[in-house]
């Protein structure tokens, strides 16, 4: 016997399956029923809701059953397994550029595709870090125009903003419009950054997605120069630190061995790496040599040396001197 809105049975099985089911949490006829009944409004014999269980298993939905007194079915596979979500759950909270308010929403859609039991899980190890996060709610749809306009080959425009001493949010060039052609995002440095085509300037230049204003996808397709640009994104994130410019040139490192990982992991494998005596080792890398390579190699400590060209030591020699100046200018 079935009372209340049967057309809607086989989808309320599915929703309390999904939602309250798994290995270790799962439900038997008799509990199915007392929950559609008492939440749904939905009476239903055990016979029916076995048949409404096959229906599931034919549509491809993985049921499975345990025997048993605590037996019972449970959603066996789904979209993503929980160490997947965990992984999430820490990719969202440790990215600067989403909010406090989208991490929590980002957590909470994250949390709705396990059961509630594994939801626990994730909730367990939800720590709002106290670390520097954007204010700039914006950021999620300029990220989605910025995939359009990729797509569809078209320019863009858009205002730029820098912080003041005062930590006010200033429009650079007094609120000018940059025009240019994107071709890729990428994530460096917990930073989004657009990787776009200048015209005008005839080359690639990059901008922070967060500080992006007033962004919109102009009628124009991007020019000829633009679409033939072959910057390789893996090769540019190598070289570059923190996504300052600079030139390029081939760089030889003097480096303890204890540092081939670090070496291996800022540069790739794919770098040389020459034996120099049983305790160090000499790598040939491409950067582009900024301020902040200099401030790469500081921070690695004594370990780490450039071992030529003489310029770049003499540069970085000079990084050094005006660090330890007592002047700012």
């Amino acid at each position: 016997m079935e009372i209340g809105r049967p057309d809607l049975k086989t989808f309320y099985i599915l929703q309390i399956l999904m939602e309250r089911t798994d290995e270790e949490h799962a439900l038997n006829a008799a509990a199915l029923g007392e929950i559609l009944e008492r939440e749904y409004g939905i009476r239903l014999n055990r016979q029916t809701i076995y048949s409404e269980i096959e229906k599931l298993e034919r549509a491809d939905i993985d049921v499975e059953k345990l025997d048993g007194k605590l037996g019972g079915y449970y959603i066996a596979s789904r979209a993503f397994e929980l160490p997947e979500l965990k992984l999430m759950v820490d990719a969202v909270q440790s990215s600067r550029f989403i909010t406090e308010k989208k991490t929590r929403e980002l957590i909470g859609k994250l949390e709705s595709l396990c059961s509630r039991e594994e939801a626990k899980q994730l909730a367990g190890q939800v720590v709002i870090y106290n670390r520097p996060k954007t204010m700039n709610e914006t950021i999620y749809y300029n990220v989605d125009m910025l995939h359009l306009a990729i797509y569809r080959s078209l320019r863009i425009a858009f205002q730029y903003v820098d912080w003041t001493p005062k930590k006010t949010l200033r429009l650079r060039h007094d609120g000018e419009f940059y025009e240019a052609s994107p071709r890729h995002l990428i994530w460096d440095d917990e930073n989004y950054y657009l990787i776009a085509f200048d015209e005008k300037a005839g080359k690639i230049k990059h901008y922070r997605v967060d500080k992006i204003r007033n962004l919109r996808i102009l009628e124009t397709k991007q020019s000829p120069e633009a679409m033939e640009d072959q910057t390789d994104m893996a090769v540019f994130a190598k070289k570059t630190f923190g996504m300052f410019g600079g030139e390029d040139v081939d760089v030889r490192l003097h480096c303890k061995n204890s540092l081939a990982g670090v070496v291996i992991d800022r540069f790739g494998s794919d770098i040389f790496m020459i034996p120099k005596d049983e305790d160090s080792f000499t790598a040939q890398v491409t950067v582009t040599v900024s301020p902040q390579f200099f401030g790469w190699v500081t921070a690695i400590g004594p370990d780490l040396k450039i071992a030529g060209p003489k310029e770049i030591r003499e540069r970085y020699r000079e990084y050094l001197e005006t660090i330890l100046s007592d002047s700012l200018y």
